[in-house]
């Protein structure tokens, strides 16, 4: 067992290693970086208009709380998963050492990893863009409270609820905004993954396509196009909070103790069963693929 587990870590490692190489990479990065800037410059000018401070993790918060940029910011793991799983001149000589089932699980470990490391890059970009208006301490600044109570957030499109700043904590909720964009991100990357192993740059359609899904499922879109009354709006929220991968990565969609809304609880376990489940199906598909090398390609 020990052996195994050491061989799938030395295979993860062998794909950092790559990557390092890898302009796609560096490319999926900068372009993280680039939206993450224009995602949270509208709230770092806002406090400097108003000469208001920023608690650090806000920017981070009310960006990444949003379905919207949620949605924007994960379409970069489509450029930094597409040409998983990773083959070169090595593959042929890891298959052997290795065997299929560890390689693809090393795979799994290069794919979750990149996808943490990439969402705590951009948690860690927030928090140094707004450095210059922020804080450290663990309570609501008056920037948030003028967003959460005045018409100001829906304005600037900024999700400052009242249920959030009432019912929690900038770091904790930071926490809960982290592991939901991961826990989504998680998913999506799975899904590359898979469907890269049926077919190279299929897993770039399927990626495109569940993300499509959650950016569908949106009750305000249906609010925008349907006249309907509020209650039925209610209704198709809490159905659509429940069945839409996008909305449970958005952290305001969640019961705070008077919603039908799943809990933060259920969606970090959706989300785990999910990406277990699709990477166990890859397991799966690697036993029945069809590795043909000529020179350095598969």
């Amino acid at each position: 067992m020990l052996d195994k587990i050491r061989k799938v870590f030395a295979v993860a490692l062998a794909c950092h290693r790559r990557s390092a190489r890898d302009l796609n990479v560096y490319l999926a990065f900068a372009l993280g970086f680039v939206a993450t800037f224009l995602l949270t410059d509208k709230v770092v000018r806002f406090s400097e208009r108003h000469g208001t401070s920023l608690q650090i993790t806000e920017p981070f918060i009310w960006t990444f709380g949003d379905a919207r940029s949620i949605l924007l910011i994960s379409l970069c793991l489509l450029l930094l998963f597409a040409d998983v799983p990773k083959f070169d001149g090595a593959t042929p000589f890891s298959l052997m050492r290795a065997g299929r089932r560890c390689y693809v699980a090393g795979q799994t470990v290069y794919v979750a990893s990149m996808t943490a490391l990439f969402v705590l890059f951009i948690f860690v970009s927030s928090a140094l863009l707004s450095g210059k208006v922020s804080f450290a301490a663990d309570m609501w600044s008056d920037t948030a409270a003028i967003l959460g109570y005045s018409d100001v957030g829906s304005e600037l499109t900024v999700p400052a609820f009242v249920k959030v700043l009432e019912r929690s904590f900038p770091y904790g909720a930071a926490l809960h905004v982290f592991l939901l964009l991961l826990g989504y991100s998680l998913v999506l990357s799975s899904v590359i993954f898979l469907f890269n192993l049926s077919q190279k740059r299929l897993g770039m359609a399927a990626g495109a396509a569940f993300s499509a899904v959650g950016a569908v499922l949106n009750p305000m879109l249906i609010l925008e196009k349907l006249n309907i009354s509020p209650l039925r709006l209610r209704v198709a929220k809490v159905i659509f909070g429940w069945v839409s991968p996008l909305n449970h990565a958005t952290y305001y969609m969640h019961d705070f103790g008077y919603d039908d809304l799943p809990t933060l609880v259920t969606s970090y376990l959706i989300f785990a069963a999910a990406a277990a489940v699709i990477f166990a199906l890859a397991v799966v598909r690697i036993g029945r693929y069809d590795f043909n090398f000529t020179g350095n390609d598969r």
